[in-house]
Order: structure tokens, then sequence, then C-alpha cells
């Protein structure tokens, strides 16, 4: 297990863990487990948030686990909070992205069973216009008064600059068949998306393929969340330097290569588990070249701290 993401009380986070055995799965056991903590801690818990697919794992959950997520919530009196900005970011084809709002109409479930806001941004998917700020959410379930006040508490925040706003209002409404602009739309889309599937397998394939690297199927998102099974050498270097053994990793990698990862630890992993977070952004034909640098640092790293 590894990889939490968070349900929120006010601004605290009481975070939960992916399970990293089952394709970095949402296990209903550990939401109920780590609830039941927070609830005999005095906590009371108001939402649940999900990232479907998911950062930094880059996994898709099952209709069926997300079948499980509402009902836990419907049980439990919790919002649902979905963010779903990586919707067609999937790269598998055994796996397809269903809304939550889906799932819960699914289920039987009406506004009045279970409040849900779901989140969508430019900045990501796979037009990922990162320097547009811009993007929306829907929420339904919510009383009018509560709606309100979510309504007063976003007015008074800046707006998107006007590009964003644009950017926005596209992505709600892409071109459809039969506009002027629907081919060429489909063939820059599906192009981008075929090239991210292409990078994500590259990726994977690489990291299983080394000596002390695992990493899940990268199934959707942007993300790989590899695990690094370090030699107890390296672990000790790490603690002699007064830093996580993965954030320890990941600069060795950077002052010997320029590739830049995220360390597992700023994710809260499970203890005595370490990852790194890389993305699949690097244009496709730069991703050869830096498999090969990456081979060699962790090839060289693993020889200087082999036990």
């Amino acid at each position: 297990m590894a990889a939490p993401l968070y349900v929120l009380w006010l601004s605290s986070p009481v975070p939960y863990f992916l399970d990293e055995e089952t394709g970095w799965g949402l296990e209903i056991d550990e939401l109920k487990k780590q609830l039941q903590e927070a609830r005999s801690k005095g906590i009371t818990v108001r939402a649940l948030v999900v990232i479907n697919p998911g950062n930094p794992t880059g996994q898709v959950l099952t209709e069926e686990n997300q079948k499980k997520i509402v009902e836990f919530c419907k049980n439990e009196g919790l919002v649902l909070l979905a963010d779903e900005v990586y919707q067609e970011n999937i790269y598998v084809e055994d796996k397809q992205f269903h809304s939550f709002k889906k799932i819960a109409r699914s289920l039987g479930y009406t506004d009045d069973d279970l409040p849900l806001a779901s989140f969508q941004s430019v900045s990501k998917g796979y037009y990922g216009e990162c320097g547009k700020r811009g993007g929306y959410m829907e929420v339904t379930g919510f009383s009018p008064e509560v709606r309100e006040q979510i309504y007063k508490v976003a007015s008074v925040n800046l707006c998107s600059n006007i590009s964003g706003q644009i950017l926005a209002s596209l992505v709600m409404n892409p071109p459809k068949a039969g506009d002027e602009s629907f081919e060429s739309f489909m063939v820059e889309k599906d192009g981008i998306l075929s090239s991210m599937a292409r990078r994500a397998k590259a990726l994977e394939e690489a990291f299983n393929s080394l000596e002390g690297i695992t990493c899940n199927k990268a199934e959707g998102a942007m993300y790989m969340f590899p695990r690094l099974h370090l030699p107890q050498k390296a672990i000790g270097a790490a603690q002699a330097a007064g830093t996580a053994p993965d954030t320890y990793y990941a600069k060795r990698l950077l002052e010997a290569t320029g590739i830049v990862v995220v360390p597992g630890s700023g994710f809260r992993q499970v203890p005595g588990t370490w990852h790194f977070r890389c993305t699949i952004l690097p244009q496709e034909d730069k991703i050869p070249a830096m498999i090969s640098s990456f081979k060699e640092f962790h090839e060289k790293f693993m020889d200087e701290y082999r036990d």
C-alpha cells in the first residue's frame, strides 16, 4: 500500500493509503479504518477526496471500486469531491473512465442522496494548457443555501484570465461531428493521447527491466509511481545525509542526469517503502535518450551501494 489521497475535515487532511498490490486500488477497509480512527479522536470528517485517474499513481479505478466508494460516502454521510481532470487520459484497453456522478446515478442515488462536486481543468488532460489557468466544477446534491455560499466564495476570488475562460468553454463544448473543425480536432486529440500511451508503456517497461525497481501498469493520467527497493547501504547513506532514501536517490539522479522526479516521501507513502513520481510528458522523441540516461545512472547507483 502506498500513495495517499485525502479525507478532509475543515482544513486538515486525514490521509489514507492506496493498495499497491492491487494496482493502487482504493480499499474500503482502509477508508473505514482511517475514518473510525479520526472519529475516535473527536474529528468530524466532512468529505472524501478521490483523484481518478490518479495522481501520483496513474491508476484508473474500476467501476466496481467506484460503486463501493459512492456507497461508502452515502452510508457515512460524506461529501464526495471527485478530481476527474485526467478523464481523457486512459492508456489500457481493459479500463475506461466513469464519472462519479454517472456511478451514483447507476446505483439509483439522486441529488437528495449524495452531495457531489466534480472538478475539471484546462491545465490537465490531453490539452494540458498549464500556462492558461481555467477550470470548473459541477456541484450536485447540495441545498440552495449551500450552493449560494459556494457561489459567493467563488465570486470573491479573482477570475481566470480571458484566454483561460475561453479554453474552459472549449473543454466543456468541444467540436462535434459535422462541425468544420471536428476532423482535425479528432486527429490532433487522438495523436496526443496515442503518443502519451506509447510514452507510458516505454517508461513502464524500462522501470520494470531494472534491478531494484518495480512499477505498476501505467493506466492513465500523466504519472507513474515506481517503487524503489534500495540496498541497505543506500538507505544508510541517506540517513547519514539527513534525508529520506527516495529523496537521496532523486537528488543523485538530478545531479547525474538532469532528470527531475518527485520523491515518494512527498506523498506520505506507507512507512518503510520508497517511491518516486515521474511524468510521461517529455516529448516522445526524447524518451529513449532519457531512458538510457536513467538506466545508466540506476545501474551505477545500485553497484555503488550493493550490500
